[in-house]
């Protein structure tokens, strides 16, 4: 593993604080971004719609999860990602159960473990079998009979294929040279790391809100969208500047930690959202037809859609199943194939790895997605 040649700049009040490395490509597209929000007419109203509707339903629980868990470490003084390395035989088991854990953040943990050298290939097979991403939430709070049964059967999915592959899969994904470039400490919390979390709080009652389908328009008489896009041009500034290429350093403080990681992770989710909605509202893309049109291949489409990174498809998928537009055994080879947000900081820190923990956690999704529509066809409909 090798760190990146940052020469970064201190702070003259802040000795251990840095000044994030300079970012030409980052800059333009965060520019853009806010480019495209500020555009006139209803390409800028999509625009903001979208990003609005990225930070509450995914980077405020995203930012939560990584609170709680870096702040967790903090206070018990424990680092996860070297907990499970000496795990051994429970470091899958224990993946497992972080991936398991509604949103996305236990799963993020586990890549960059595994990308730092501390947990096995199959730890990550594990986390992402077992993630179903932010629709957890969605089915947790419209359909908690259906999630009772899913979460823990994704729980157990993942132990037992994780426990397979390190059993069987000898190769190592990790990039030659480690990909895993973690920056260096950055020191005293900034002041746009507690901005950011200002906006997340509201973010996540809203965020919660809509899971419950209740509606709010107003936090403290400010408009959501404001707090929305406040929080969303937030991350843009924090990610555009930093040295950060997707994970922190385990001894910076939890607000700086979080507000690092899901800016990043942030930026991927709302270019999956304007590329997903772009397409519909400008090509004509309608995948709610594209599921319903043939029931045999469902399990096959849902699966297929686990391909596509971020929560934006997955809780769609999770919509039309409550929705009834299509079956249990779909939204099983949905959940157990795709891997949320995670898949985003796995991309950017071991792609092969990534690549080849999709492949494996969809084998077990469409075996037992298209168990229950031929055996079980009525099952949790």
């Amino acid at each position: 593993m090798h760190s990146p040649d940052l020469n970064a700049t201190p702070f003259p009040s802040l000795p251990t604080a840095r000044i994030g490395q300079f970012r030409p490509r980052r800059l333009l597209l965060a520019l853009a971004l806010v480019a495209l929000a500020v555009a006139p007419g209803d390409l800028g109203a999509l625009t903001r719609e979208l990003m609005q509707d990225a930070f509450v339903q995914v980077s405020a629980f995203v930012a939560a999860t990584l609170l709680l868990f870096y702040g967790a470490e903090k206070l018990f003084r424990f680092d996860l990602g070297q907990a499970m390395g000496k795990a051994r035989t429970m470091q899958v088991p224990i993946a497992a159960l972080l991936g398991a854990t509604p949103g996305c953040g236990g799963a993020v943990i586990v890549v960059a473990a595994y990308a730092s050298g501390k947990v096995s290939f199959g730890a990550v097979v594990a986390t992402l079998t077992a993630t179903m991403g932010d629709a957890a939430f969605l089915l947790i709070a419209t359909r908690p009979d259906a999630a009772i049964v899913l979460l823990p059967m994704q729980l157990g999915i993942g132990v037992l294929t994780g426990w397979l592959i390190d059993r069987f899969v000898t190769s190592d994904y990790r990039p030659q040279g480690g990909a895993c470039d973690i920056a260096p400490r950055i020191g005293t919390t900034r002041l746009r790391d507690y901005a950011y979390l200002l906006a997340a709080i509201p973010g996540l009652i809203v965020g919660a809100a809509q899971i419950g389908a209740v509606e709010i328009t107003t936090v403290l008489g400010l408009p959501v969208a404001w707090i929305a896009l406040a929080g969303v041009f937030t991350g843009l500034a924090i990610w555009a500047v930093s040295p950060v290429t997707a994970m922190t350093d385990p001894s910076d403080g939890p607000v700086t930690r979080m507000a690092e990681e899901t800016s990043f992770i942030s930026v991927w989710v709302i270019i999956a959202y304007l590329v997903y909605d772009y397409a519909a509202a400008y090509a004509g893309l309608d995948l709610k037809a594209l599921f319903t049109s043939i029931a045999p291949v469902l399990p096959l489409i849902g699966a297929a859609v686990g391909f596509i990174p971020g929560c934006g498809p997955q809780v769609l998928v999770a919509t039309l199943y409550v929705n009834g537009a299509i079956p249990f055994s779909a939204l099983m080879a949905n959940a157990i194939s795709n891997d949320g947000d995670a898949l985003f900081p796995a991309i950017a820190l071991a792609p092969r790895a990534a690549i080849m923990a999709t492949v494996f956690s969809t084998v077990p999704a469409l075996i037992l997605a298209y168990g229950f529509y031929f055996f079980a066809p009525g099952f949790m409909n």
